[in-house]
C-alpha cells in the first residue's frame, strides 16, 4: 500500500493504491489563480501546494479508510517540474517518511502519467508503445517493464509540446487559460476541415514540431480577421494536432511490432484525440489504452502506482537524500537520491 504525492505544476495530488487499485485520492488545483497570467507563476504554485498539501493527504487516507501503520511506502514526484513546486512536495513526502518510519521512492512524473492507466486497465503489457501528450512534453516512448526496465525514446518534440500549442492557439483565438479544455470546447461547433492547416513532419520519424502549426494559426487569423469562425479555426487546429500524433503513435506501433498503444497526459483527455487514436487503432489491429480523463491530469494516484510498482519489483528506496531535478530527463520511472 502507497501513498503517493504529486506537486510539479499547478495541481496539488495525493493518492493511496494498493494491488493495482486507487483506493483514495484527493486533488486541489491553483489553476484559477495563474488564469489572469495566461500561465503557471512558479511561487504562487509553490505556495498553494504548501497549503493544500497536508489536507490533500489527510483526505485521500480518510477516503482510502487506512493508517500510517497501513502503508508500505510513499511516492513522490522529483522531476521534472517547477523547481519550488517540486521541493514542496518533497520535502512533505520526506516528512511523513521519517514521521511515519517509511522507505521513500523519487518518482519520474512522466513515467507516473504512463502508471495511471495501470489503475483503470490493470498490469502494463510486457510490451508497448506509449505516447504522452502534455503541457510541457510530447514524446514516443517505446517501454518494457516500467519497474525494471529503460524507457526508450522513440521521438520527442523539437519544440512546442502538444498541450503548449493549445495554450498558445487558445490565447490567440481569445479563449482563455487552460488552452486544452477550452479549444476542445470551442471546437464541437466548428469543422474540422474548415481550413487546412500544416502537418508538421508527419514523414519524417517520431519527432514532433508543433511551433509552425500554431504560427500557422495566428496568420491565418491575422488574415481572415473577424471572418474567421472561431470554432472553425478551433476545430481545424485540433484535428491537425491529433492527425499527427495518432498517425505517428500507430506507425511507431507498426514500426517497433508492438500490439499495444498507451496514450496518457493532459491532452489525452482531448475529445478529438481520443476519437481518433481509436478508430486508427482499430484499423491497424491494435489495443489502445486510455485513461479516463480523471486520472489524464496530474494527480497523486499516478505517482503511488509508479511506487507500488517499484516496491513490487524490490527496487531501492531513495531515501532522505532524495533531491528534486526540475529537467529530470525520462530513462526510468524512478529517480536516484542525491550523491553524498
Amino acid at each position: 500500500m502507497v501513498l503517493g504525492i504529486e506537486s510539479s505544476c499547478d495541481e496539488t495530488g495525493a493518492g493511496v493504491v494498493s494491488g493495482g487499485r486507487l483506493l483514495g485520492a484527493a486533488l486541489s488545483s491553483s489553476m484559477d489563480e495563474h488564469a489572469r497570467f495566461g500561465g503557471v507563476v512558479p511561487e504562487i504554485a509553490a505556495r498553494a501546494h504548501l497549503h493544500a498539501l497536508a489536507p490533500c493527504v489527510r483526505t485521500a487516507m480518510a477516503e482510502a479508510d487506512v493508517r500510517p501503520s497501513d502503508l508500505d511506502a510513499i511516492a513522490v514526484t522529483s522531476g521534472p517540474g517547477l523547481s519550488t513546486a517540486l521541493q514542496t512536495g518533497v520535502a512533505a513526502a520526506k516528512a511523513y517518511a521519517l514521521a511515519w518510519n517509511l522507505p521513500l521512492y523519487g518518482v519520474h512524473h512522466l513515467a507516473g502519467h504512463v502508471a495511471a492507466d495501470t489503475l483503470e486497465h490493470g498490469p502494463p503489457p510486457g510490451r508497448s508503445v506509449a505516447l504522452i501528450v502534455s503541457g510541457g512534453h510530447t514524446s514516443l516512448l517505446l517501454l518494457g517493464d516500467l519497474a525494471r526496465d529503460p524507457i526508450v525514446h522513440l521521438g520527442d518534440t523539437r519544440d512546442d509540446a502538444a498541450g503548449e500549442a493549445f495554450d498558445k492557439v487558445a490565447r490567440i483565438l481569445g479563449l482563455g487559460y487552460p488552452g486544452g479544455p477550452a479549444v476542445d470546447r470551442a471546437a464541437r461547433e466548428g469543422s474540422a476541415t474548415a481550413v487546412r492547416f500544416p502537418r508538421a513532419m508527419l514523414g519524417a520519424g517520431f519527432d514532433f514540431s508543433f511551433s509552425g502549426l500554431k504560427t500557422a494559426v495566428a496568420r491565418h487569423v491575422e488574415a481572415e480577421g473577424t471572418r474567421a469562425p472561431l470554432a472553425d479555426v478551433a476545430a481545424s487546429f485540433q484535428e491537425a494536432v491529433a492527425d499527427v500524433l495518432t498517425a505517428k503513435a500507430v506507425a511507431a506501433c507498426r514500426a517497433h511490432g508492438v500490439d499495444t498503444l498507451t496514450i496518457v497526459g493532459g491532452v489525452a483527455a482531448n475529445r478529438r484525440l481520443r476519437e481518433l487514436a481509436a478508430s486508427r487503432c482499430a484499423a491497424a489491429g491494435l489495443v489502445l489504452r486510455v485513461p479516463p480523463p480523471r486520472l489524464c491530469t496530474d494527480n497523486g494516484a499516478m505517482i503511488a502506482a509508479v511506487g507500488e510498482l517499484l516496491v513490487d519489483a524490490g527496487a531501492p528506496p531513495a531515501g532522505l537524500t532524495l533531491a528534486t531535478d526540475p529537467s529530470a530527463p525520462l530513462t526510468r520511472a524512478a529517480l536516484a537520491p542525491a550523491s553524498r
